[in-house]
């Protein structure tokens, strides 16, 4: 018979499986992806906010995405780092402190889709409505588009974490590398029906959001760029929306894989990687999609390089 503990304030987390050999190697693949994903994400927020040629609604709404990529990053990988040392045994974590993981791994992935998706309003505008670009995309709208992709996602996953923590707790262990929603509701043995069709509802409202506007808004573009002989437009939407594209399609192809593991209970260690590698594959590769393909960055980092040489130079 298995045995109950009721409402216990210590849980326990499974974490990764990792044979004693691979132990160092992978603590030391996931540090240094963590150190640049922090370097490389804030480097570009301070660049964009530093650097007045970059205060464009384009790179102000995208510096919600690196944001939201230390978020996501610095609250499970430090963890997950120190787990990684820890024998199963003792990988203990409080209840309060698994629902904050909880709350932001789910905002990570759901502020993921909302920013993309108000991002992919600023291409439709520059490239459908090029004259009106400047009236539509003020200081003023830009704000509003970067806090409605907050407010909605806090929202919906406020909501998510609510109806979970309401449940009363009759195990402890966390099948998982970090708390997620899922993980806090199967610790329950009350029904957990309203769980289930909620974060259904919420996946499935969420995704036709996010791959409708894309599609729709690619839809438009692609439309406007066959109809249009203008070369200068045809290759600015080339170039902001295979950037754009890229981001999203990393992003879509790793949250995918997690569900699809989910479906096979034999792959749980797979599944648990790619968990891990959500995090961190998006929030490593944003700053190197953005940073490569955009003039502007790629200018003032050869701007600066240069000067600096050239100081050097004449200190010598």
């Amino acid at each position: 018979m298995e045995n109950y503990t009721y409402n216990s304030f210590t849980l326990q987390l499974e974490g990764l499986n990792v044979s004693n050999e691979s132990i160092y190697p992978v603590f030391l693949f996931f540090l240094f992806s963590y150190l640049f994903i922090l370097v490389a994400n804030v480097g570009i927020a301070v660049l964009v906010f530093t650097d007045k040629n970059l205060h464009q609604p384009m790179y102000l709404l995208f510096c919600n995405l690196p944001f939201n990529d230390i978020l996501g990053n610095s609250i499970m990988v430090p963890r997950l780092l120190i787990d990684i040392l820890r024998p199963p045994s003792e990988r203990l974590i409080s209840y309060y402190e698994c629902v904050v993981q909880a709350f932001t791994s789910h905002m990570f992935g759901t502020t993921s889709h909302t920013v993309l998706m108000i991002m992919t309003f600023d291409r439709y505008v520059a490239i459908c409505h090029p004259l009106r670009y400047a009236a539509i995309m003020t200081n003023k709208m830009v704000i509003k588009l970067t806090v409605s992709a907050w407010g909605v996602a806090f929202v919906l996953v406020g909501i998510l974490l609510g109806l979970t923590i309401r449940l009363n707790r009759c195990r402890t262990k966390i099948m998982n590398p970090y708390c997620d929603n899922a993980s806090l509701f199967k610790l329950s043995c009350e029904s957990v029906f309203v769980n289930n069709v909620y974060g259904l509802t919420f996946t499935v409202v969420l995704l036709s959001a996010s791959i409708g506007s894309i599609v729709l808004t690619y839809t438009q573009i692609t439309i406007v760029c066959l109809t249009s002989k203008n070369k200068s437009l045809n290759s600015k939407a080339l170039k902001t929306c295979s950037t754009h594209l890229m981001v999203y399609l990393i992003m879509m192809f790793s949250g995918m894989i997690i569900i699809i593991l989910h479906r096979f209970p034999q792959y749980s260690d797979y599944r648990k990687l790619s968990a891990i590698l959500f995090v961190l594959v998006p929030g490593s590769l944003n700053p190197i999609i953005y940073g490569v393909q955009s003039k502007e960055i790629r200018k003032f980092l050869f701007e600066m390089f240069c000067t600096k040489k050239c100081l050097a130079s004449c200190k010598k």
